[in-house]
This record gives C-alpha cells, sequence and structure tokens, in this order.
C-alpha cells in the first residue's frame, strides 16, 4: 500500500473502509517507517510539532464495584494497590500546581467507582472552581458514569472534558466487563457531550480482542466524535483479571497508532497507560501518529520521569502544546 498517497487522500475527506484499517494492522514490519511517515503527514497537518500533555490525579483509589478485568481497582482484583477515599480537596489543587510545574495543559481528575455520589461531585467541583481560580489548566475528569444533571454541574464549575473510555469494541465488551454495559459508556460520553464538555474517549489494547475488533473501535469512537482519543495499551497487573497477558510488541503498538490517526485524522490521539512497558525503546515513534502523551504516573502505575518525556520531545523536535512562564518551569 502506498501510505503517503493514503495520507493525501485521508486529508482530502477521504475515510478509511474496515478492510484498509486492517490492513494497516496486517502490514509487514519492514513497511512499518513508511506507515509511520503517512501517518505523520496527517499529524504534522492538523498539529504541526506540537504534543499536548496531561497530568493525571488518582483522587480516589481501590474498592471499585465494578467487575473490569483489566482493572487493579476492579472489586475483583486482588493487586496490592493503595486503597483511599476521596483525597481531600487542598490535594488536588496541589495537584494542579505540579501539572503546571510539569508543563501539562490539561489536569486530569480521575476516581474509582462506577460513578459520583452527589457528595463527591460537590468535592470535586469545589476543587476544580479554585484550580481554575489559580492555574492556567484545562480540567478533565473522569469519574465514571454519570446520573442525570452531573455532567450540567462539572462543566458549570468549569470542567472543560469528560473522559468516559469505551476501552474495547462492542462485540468485545462482555468478556472484559459484565458489571455494565457498552451502551452506558456510549450514553455517558453523549451525556457529557451534550452539557457542553469536549468528549474524550478511548481504548485499551492487548486484552485478548482480534484485530478486526482493534479495528471497530477506532470506527465506534469516529462516530461517537470524541476529540480526544487516548490509546492505552494493556499493563497486565498481577491480581486482575487479564494478569498474565502479553500479547503487545512495540511494532504492533505503532501500527494500532498509525491506524487510529488515519482513521480519526483531525483527533487528538494521546499515547496512554502501557506506553513505557510496550512501546519500550520505541517510544519516540509513537508521537509520529499521535500528538498527545500523559506526563507523569498513571492512576496505579508508575510513568516515565517527566524529565525525560521533555527531552524525548525536545530530541524529536518537538514543543509542548502550551506555553508557561520557564521561571515557573521545572523542566
Amino acid at each position: 500500500m502506498d501510505y503517503s498517497k493514503l495520507a493525501t487522500e485521508v486529508l482530502n475527506g477521504y475515510e478509511l473502509t474496515d478492510e484498509e484499517a486492517l490492513s494497516i494492522l496486517e502490514s509487514p514490519d519492514e513497511d512499518l517507517l513508511q506507515l509511520l511517515n503517512g501517518a505523520y503527514q496527517i499529524r504534522r497537518y492538523y498539529y504541526g510539532n506540537k504534543v499536548k500533555l496531561n497530568m493525571i490525579i488518582n483522587t480516589k483509589s481501590g474498592n471499585c464495584s465494578e467487575n473490569c478485568g483489566y482493572c487493579a481497582q476492579s472489586r475483583d482484583s486482588t493487586a496490592p494497590i493503595e486503597k483511599y477515599r476521596m483525597l481531600d480537596k487542598n490535594s488536588i489543587v496541589l495537584g494542579a500546581e505540579k501539572a503546571q510545574q510539569m508543563r501539562s495543559g490539561t489536569y486530569c481528575i480521575v476516581a474509582s467507582g462506577r460513578g459520583p455520589t452527589n457528595r463527591e461531585l460537590d468535592h470535586v467541583t469545589d476543587a476544580v472552581k479554585e484550580i481554575k481560580s489559580k492555574y492556567d489548566l484545562k480540567i478533565c475528569a473522569c469519574l465514571g458514569i454519570l446520573k442525570p444533571g452531573q455532567a450540567k454541574r462539572l462543566k458549570e464549575a468549569g470542567v472543560s472534558r469528560y473522559n468516559h473510555n469505551i476501552n474495547t469494541s462492542e462485540n468485545h465488551h462482555d468478556a472484559i466487563t459484565t458489571s455494565h454495559t457498552y451502551q452506558d459508556r456510549v450514553q455517558t460520553v453523549n451525556d457529557a457531550k451534550q452539557a457542553g464538555m469536549s468528549p474524550c474517549s478511548g481504548v485499551i489494547v492487548g486484552m485478548k480482542e482480534s484485530k478486526q475488533d482493534v479495528v471497530q473501535m477506532a470506527k465506534a469512537l469516529k462516530e461517537l466524535d470524541a476529540d480526544s482519543i487516548p490509546v492505552n495499551f494493556l499493563h497486565a497487573i498481577d491480581g486482575t483479571l487479564l494478569e498474565g497477558t502479553d500479547e503487545l510488541n512495540p511494532v504492533y503498538c505503532l501500527k494500532v497508532l498509525a491506524m487510529f490517526r488515519y482513521v480519526n485524522p483531525t483527533k487528538e490521539i494521546r499515547i496512554s497507560g502501557g506506553r513505557e512497558v510496550n512501546l519500550k525503546s520505541l517510544q519516540p515513534l509513537g508521537l509520529y501518529p499521535a500528538n498527545s502523551i500523559f506526563i507523569g504516573d498513571y492512576l496505579t502505575t508508575l510513568g516515565q520521569e517527566d524529565t525525560k518525556d521533555h527531552q524525548m520531545l525536545r530530541d524529536l523536535g518537538f514543543e509542548p502544546d502550551v506555553v508557561y512562564d520557564e521561571a515557573n518551569s521545572t523542566c
């Protein structure tokens, strides 16, 4: 396949068929650089040399009622993680200060559980209001399935983006969790969109799904019109239902990122959880199709040092998609 020609067609409005998307995932390894070059043509057109940085804070850890097979915080997990109730407001606000010091443009407030109680939502919105009064950060919330009216309250408090991942294809969903439905997840993304927040929804690759499932994930997110698409690569944690699952290699992960760029050309594609353990030494190549990363640690696993991520960007000739006063930067 001529990937450069395909990229030009995509930039002119062409939409890949399922077969073409699948052919990217099944492409010969020796075609990898040509594939990445085509994906980079698209990424460069829409995002130049900018990389969006996002930082997570896990405001409530463990004791989740859901049975997601990949998650260390699940009710069925025996992983030895730290468990705690909602962090106090000051800790959440201090996390925003750290995010700005790390030159993150978006601060992601995440909490375990099926969805927030109204009391928990009050706590989060109070923290968001204080953060917005002090720091020039976009706020993303990831609190689970929302009840009626909660999305509107988050928007009014200053949350600009809401994340709720579809995680996998509709066909594969029940093999991963049965405590909620695929449509529950889709509905929450749509509720956030209707409330005026930017919809963020992504996937976890490497959960024993087929390549056809991965194509359907990318296509479903295109239909959902998610503005931001985090692509996670399974970091199988001991004690979870998927412990020991090891299906991924760096080259395949790069093909996945490229396919997502071809299918969702205008969207923010974020290399998310599992970046370090799955892309390994090929991490820098991931930023040719993708234009966004998480910086710092993840929910229950450690990330790469932020100084190394900033050095990676500089080595690639890329820049953070946010400008801060260098006097306040740690980088």
